[in-house]
């Protein structure tokens, strides 16, 4: 993305574990959630720089990455495109069509049937119909981490809501789509493709 002209914003949010446990407990029963201000404010700082275009400012990210971009285009219209990587989006169904069911045991107090409105102030569905921002959705059909399925939803909820948007599936893919270098290659191409097209 540098190579391709983009200066790129790579940030520290709460729950990393560079600044110790505390800090990357900040997120225990709480992601996403007040991350958004951590990333928010790393955009502002860059942008405050004086070098960056503030109407040209994109955002991407894969797996937790893929959670983080719908979460912060549901709380901010500054960007002018977006593209969530093999996200998690609904947290209920998540638990349920998972590799990693045991999530619900330590990333949420309990069972989403006992925890409904818990799963819910988390799910990316409960701030979508604030987007306004074009965006892509990209997701290997194998993958078997955040399924398919999860990526269908977010789709098919920014389609309702008359976002612009696009689905695409990386056929034979699990998460992280790099099995094929050519996979992988696309991958790339597809989000600087999107970033791309909404830059002019």
């Amino acid at each position: 993305m540098a190579a391709s002209g983009y200066v790129v914003l790579y940030t520290n949010p709460r729950g990393s574990t560079s600044y110790g446990q505390e800090f990357g407990n900040l997120i225990h029963h709480a992601y996403p959630g007040d991350d958004f201000f951590d990333l928010n404010s790393g955009v502002d700082a860059v942008i405050a720089k004086g070098y960056v275009d503030s109407s040209r400012v994109y955002v991407t990210g894969g797996s937790g990455g893929g959670v983080l971009t719908c979460w912060m285009i549901g709380r901010s219209t500054r960007f002018r495109a977006a593209v969530t990587v093999y996200p998690v989006i609904n947290w209920y169904s998540f638990v349920l069509t998972t590799d990693i069911p045991w999530t619900a045991n330590y990333w949420f107090p309990g069972m989403p049937w006992d925890n409904a409105e818990h799963y819910e102030k988390r799910s990316l569905l409960s701030v979508v119909r604030n987007v306004k921002t074009p965006t892509m959705v990209l997701t290997g059909e194998a993958d078997y981490r955040t399924p398919m399925s999860d990526s269908e939803q977010y789709y098919q909820a920014l389609k309702l809501l008359g976002v612009e948007s696009v689905l695409v599936r990386v056929p034979d893919e699990p998460h992280g789509i790099s099995v094929r270098p050519s996979h992988h290659i696309a991958k790339v191409a597809y989000i600087l493709g999107w970033f791309d097209k909404h830059a002019k």
